[in-house]
């Protein structure tokens, strides 16, 4: 059995500039690092002919096409796999429709899996650029290219993407007690809520030449500029700050992407002390990111809300295979 596992990631400047909507009239530019938090996916050479998943559901299938789940279907068929003798498994750290990229972490782990089973070898970027096009091109989901790149590569990056959908990316050139300052001060925490982005995210798409949208997206991809330049030069308060400026233009993206409760969430953590707060991913649910140097006060506030710590440190390798 063969295992793979991509990072999940936060995304600290940016997002929503990678949907493909606006990076090819406008460019983009975003920040987002991987943590330790991972999609799963195994793969086995069954006794009997067919094809096995195993995910939320099962399912057994004679053919490709008879599979349900779009991803695993569309990433078989464009390797070309022959061989219909496979089984797949799939497990994940943290539910999906939360906000921390796991379907772009699911196809970068899925699409590295069948490539070692298939004994063929594929680079970083060929890999972040193939599972972007299962899931944009082929399958048309209203996403971008934030969640595959960053599950690949792992670390904490910026990248760029160009007008024809060229990605570049560097690491962030933070000294070590700047890093470790990040990491024990960026705190998450469960809303409870899981919800599928796509509405938010196609909402986002159809108003691609909207001017409101697209001076949204502007401004939100300056602030992924300062968001860099804030933490290259050890200035945490004011990342701290850019975390609620970012808030603030996505909440103005869509009437969904908020609501009550995450709303008196974000609230109470400023209140007792964060100094920057955002939630991850599209919106409606997922997960409140807070910048808090004093926690104690943060964790009970948020524990009088019913909202779970989740811990984590970042990941550095990115999408890895751990057995064959």
């Amino acid at each position: 059995m063969l295992i793979v596992r991509s990072p999940l990631r936060i995304s600290l400047g940016g997002g929503g500039t990678d949907l493909p909507s606006y990076y090819r009239k406008f460019e983009s530019h975003f920040v987002a690092a991987a943590i330790n938090k991972y999609v799963y996916v195994a793969i086995n050479k069954p006794f009997k002919e067919g094809i096995y998943l195993k995910y939320s559901e099962q399912e057994q299938c004679s053919t490709v096409d008879e599979i349900k789940h779009p991803l695993i279907r569309e990433c078989i068929k464009i390797m070309n796999l022959e061989d219909l003798q496979i089984e797949i498994s799939s497990m994940a750290d943290i539910p999906a429709g939360t906000g921390l990229g796991s379907s772009g972490s699911f196809t970068s782990a899925l699409l590295k899996a069948l490539h070692e089973f298939l004994g063929k070898d594929i680079s970083k970027v060929d890999l972040a650029e193939l599972a972007c096009k299962v899931e944009i091109e082929i399958l048309g989901d209203p996403v971008g290219k934030q969640d595959q790149y960053i599950s690949v590569f792992g670390g904490l990056k910026s990248f760029r993407i160009d007008r024809n959908g060229k990605v570049d990316h560097e690491d962030l050139d933070l000294d070590g007690l700047t890093r470790k300052k990040l990491e024990d001060n960026l705190l998450l925490f469960f809303t409870g809520i899981t919800r599928k982005a796509t509405t938010i995210l196609r909402d986002q798409q159809n108003l691609a030449d909207d001017s409101t949208m697209q001076s949204n997206l502007h401004l939100t991809k300056s602030l992924g500029f300062q968001t860099k330049l804030a933490l290259e030069t050890s200035n945490l308060p004011l990342f701290a700050k850019l975390l609620s400026d970012q808030w603030s233009q996505k909440r103005s993206r869509s009437v969904s992407t908020s609501t009550e409760a995450i709303d008196e969430a974000i609230k109470a953590g400023i209140d007792s002390g964060a100094k920057g707060a955002k939630l991850i991913g599209a919106g409606g649910g997922g997960f409140l990111l807070f910048y808090c140097a004093e926690k104690q006060a943060l964790r009970s506030a948020m524990s009088k809300l019913g909202l779970e710590e989740v811990e984590f440190y970042f990941d550095e390798t990115g999408t890895e295979v751990l057995t064959l």
